[in-house]
């Protein structure tokens, strides 16, 4: 922290911790401070050293972690409480005896995240996890290509249990595991008994993209936790007509929000409904407005930057589209695709939940949630978002496709199943079971690349691509974009220490795309490199810091492109990297003599796609 007051410094270290002295306001201690941190007064020995002044301990690192535990704690706390209240708590006074989600909901959840566990390392660091990581040291009110709210997730994950692979895999397999027990909660309040409750457990385990979504590092496994809390408190609302809900409405849709801006798309969605059924009473009251402002204000930090920076986020939606990066899929190609990715083992009983919704006069009062999901799947499809955009939406129609599935056997009358309803339910299990044994080894790295890609070659299930770059690949984009990082810093390592100690403190190391970027970060402190520049998505904003352009370490740019803008361009060093894709293999260039001035040009770098 500065100021234009006089300083008065007396550094001085005690066991790692920097004690500095406090005079007419203001402070200077010997390394550069990290804010927010904890400010403590000094007693006893240590008050006697400097007299004249006023002592203060800053614990700038350590605070940080204090907070961030102490923030995971409160975190896990809540979701324990919350699915404890799942477990248990009647929606209402008149309400059918439920039956627990434990044990056996809660046992299908432990083995998803314990199978996510167990393949943590065994490929590496996906790209975008790199990404997150470099965004929470910048911790900020919104980004370019995203909300704040999991950066934030990803400072406290640094904070607690680390960024080693298991620790970061933690956090989104512990996403997926409360995504099923909040989707078995839904199919329980929506009629199920313990079959439909246990059925919609394994169903929300079944389906490939979560397998895929819930290993990455991401924010895609914690939006569906958002989506169905949403439709959770319709449901609650439903059942109770206690129009005060939609201030826990307005709550997690605000979090959402935070999360990924897509949480407008449903929370929009499940509106419409609403209007559309004999529901739609439940929107006519100013407790919806008081909701909405509780989103609107959670909402407000991100809103105010983004109008601030004039609306990056729009810009790069723009670039998207005018340069065709994402690859648009016909109608039928695109429900084709919708099949795959939910397993098609789980069609008849999603689709089943959605004519339940429509059909079933049992499941009259919660028309609106079919009509959320089409209108979700449809916006979608008109809008040509990538496939796993409208993934989010599908809780709703598995658990009531549990509900439906558990209908036709149902025996009121008779205390002990019927053969037929025993038969029916170990078909469904063993049916469901089957599917992801089959899917597994495609959707969770359980097998080596060279069997990966056996396997792969006899399957019909193989994702299409989502991104014109992936055309072609040989791995699906979830399992290359985990290969190249560390080989990469590597040698772009070997290149920068190859410089004279002269070059190296001007060599600037800027990298095409934040994958590049977040590995050079993540991995170079322990290979001695500078902290990377590059245009695209938020590292444009950044800055060049104090480079100038006189030595450039290039990783990702074409040599043809590079020799315009440079006098002198050398190839320091090629990539082989089995798997990895074309443009993560590109050579590393040292460039001297940038034409032009990096801090007057950084404009031209920006690159949102």
């Amino acid at each position: 922290m500065t100021n234009s007051w006089p300083r008065f410094q007396i550094p001085c270290r005690i066991n790692e911790t920097v004690w500095v002295v406090e005079r007419l306001g203001c402070f200077q201690c010997e390394k550069l401070l990290s804010w927010p941190c904890v400010v403590l007064p000094l007693g006893g020995e240590e008050i006697e050293l400097y007299r004249p002044f006023r002592q203060i301990k800053i614990h700038s690192e350590r605070a940080f972690g204090k907070i961030a535990i102490s923030l995971a704690v409160a975190f896990l706390s809540f979701l324990l409480v919350f699915f404890r209240l799942l477990s248990s708590a009647p929606l209402h006074q008149d309400s059918p005896e439920r039956h627990s989600l434990w044990p056996w909901v809660y046992l299908t959840g432990f083995a998803y995240f314990a199978l996510h566990m167990a393949t943590a390392t065994r490929y590496g660091y996906f790209r975008d996890a790199l990404y997150y990581l470099a965004c929470a040291d910048h911790l900020a009110f919104g980004y370019v290509d995203q909300p704040p709210l999991f950066p934030f997730i990803a400072w406290i994950a640094r904070h607690t249990l680390g960024t080693s692979l298991y620790a970061l895999m933690f956090w989104p397999a512990l996403a997926g595991a409360a995504r099923i027990l909040l989707i078995a909660a839904c199919a329980r309040e929506l009629g199920a008994k313990r079959f439909g409750v246990e059925l919609a457990a394994v169903l929300a385990a079944t389906p490939a993209v979560w397998w895929v979504i819930d290993h990455q590092f991401a924010m895609n496994a914690f939006e569906p936790l958002f989506w169905t809390g949403c439709a959770y408190v319709i449901l609650c609302m439903i059942h109770t007509q206690n129009p005060k809900l939609w201030l826990v409405f307005g709550l997690i849709a605000g979090l959402g929000l935070e999360t990924k801006y897509s949480t407008a798309v449903f929370c929009l969605a499940l509106l419409l409904g609403l209007l559309l059924t004999h529901q739609r009473r439940l929107l006519f009251t100013p407790w919806v407005f008081a909701g909405g402002a509780v989103a609107l204000l959670l909402f407000l930090p991100n809103l105010i930057w983004n109008i601030q920076h004039h609306w990056p986020f729009l810009d790069l939606v723009r670039n998207i589209r005018v340069t065709g990066k994402d690859l648009a899929y016909p109608p039928l190609a695109y429900l084709a695709q919708q099949i795959v990715m939910m397993s098609p083992v789980s069609l008849p009983f999603w689709f089943g939940g959605l004519l339940f919704y429509f059909f079933s006069r049992n499941a009259k009062s919660y028309r609106a949630f079919g009509w959320a999901f089409l209108i979700t799947l449809g916006l979608f499809l008109i809008s040509h978002g990538k496939d796993y955009y409208s993934a989010p939406a599908y809780p709703i129609v598995l658990a009531a496709g549990a509900v439906a599935a558990e209908r036709p056997f149902e025996q009121q009358t008779s205390e002990s199943p019927s053969k037929w309803r025993s038969i029916f339910r170990a078909v469904c299990f063993a049916w469901l079971i089957f599917g992801v044994a089959i899917i597994l080894p495609l959707v969770l790295p359980v097998l080596p690349l060279d069997a990966f890609l056996r396997y792969q070659s006899h399957s019909p299930l193989r994702p299409k691509p989502t991104e014109r770059s992936f055309v072609g690949a040989v791995l699906p984009q979830y399992y290359a974009d985990e290969l190249p990082w560390e080989q990469q810093v590597a040698a772009v390592a070997r290149v920068y220490h190859s410089l004279s100690p002269e070059d190296q403190a001007k060599a600037a190391i800027f990298c095409d795309n934040y994958g590049q970027a977040g590995a050079i970060d993540f991995f170079g402190p322990r290979y001695g490199l500078p902290q990377a520049l590059s245009g695209h998505q938020n590292y444009f904003l950044w800055g060049p810091r104090n480079y100038t352009g006189e030595i450039v370490i290039l990783e990702g740019v074409r040599e043809a492109e590079a020799r315009k803008e440079f006098a002198f361009v050398e190839v320091a060093a090629t990539l082989n990297i089995p798997y990895a894709y074309s443009y993560e293999t590109r050579p590393i260039l040292v460039c001297r003599g940038l034409k032009w001035n990096l801090q007057a040009i950084w404009p031209r770098v920006k690159n949102w796609r």
